[in-house]
């Protein structure tokens, strides 16, 4: 039961919702936040208003955005959807088992493997439950905004073990960019990804101010 309540509050926390009007504001540090687990001195304070306000994601609840919880494939690929617009995917071919009309991540997914930004882990599976780790996240930033030619630096092959060397470049281009910010010194490729940390990837790749 435990288990079925977290994931029931994982799935709204990606379900589109109106959120409030952040039009006055000139930062996203000028907006409160609705969340009694997000503080003004927490490192993604910033990144969570955005996404919130933006419409990227909400909360678990009314009230906590539970930043520590990690982020499955179908709620990235539904973020980062979402940071783009939500375009229309051109494609209605879905190769996927696992991936039906009914689920709120459909349209990313098309949109997202249509675009290259990932595949799936088979050739009709896309594990959409499975956990997004770091290296995943950066992987699709990069891809998302085009997939930038920047040479594999020392860091992201000191960073990234013999098994994620697929990630090299996106973890460069991350760090050179300044994507990865105060996450620098302890950012570990391998590790799921946090709500907070991806919130903070997906902003710094793709936020702006408030309007």
């Amino acid at each position: 039961m435990k288990k079925l309540c977290i994931s029931l509050a994982l799935v709204i926390a990606i379900l589109p919702v109106l959120t409030p009007s952040a039009s006055a504001a000139k930062s996203w540090y000028d907006v409160s936040s609705p969340f009694t687990d997000v503080d003004s001195d927490d490192y993604f304070y910033e990144s969570i208003m955005w996404a919130y306000y933006s419409g990227v994601t909400t909360g678990t609840s009314s009230t906590t955005f539970s930043p520590a919880a990690t982020c499955t494939r179908g709620q990235v690929v539904t973020f980062l959807w979402r940071a783009m617009g939500q375009p229309e995917p051109e494609t209605k071919k879905n190769p996927f088992v696992d991936v039906v009309p009914e689920d709120y991540f459909y349209k990313p997914v098309l949109w997202a493997v249509e675009q290259g930004i990932t595949s799936g882990t088979s050739s009709e599976t896309f594990s959409p439950s499975d956990t997004c780790t770091n290296a995943h996240i950066i992987t699709f930033l990069w891809r998302a905004v085009g997939a930038p030619a920047v040479p594999i630096t020392r860091y992201s092959s000191a960073v990234c073990p013999e098994s994620y060397a697929w990630c090299q470049r996106a973890v460069s281009w991350a760090d050179s960019s300044g994507l990865l910010g105060i996450l620098r010194e302890g950012f570990d490729p391998t590790v799921p990804c946090s709500r907070g940390d991806t919130a903070e990837y997906m902003y710094r790749a793709l936020g702006s101010q408030p309007n």
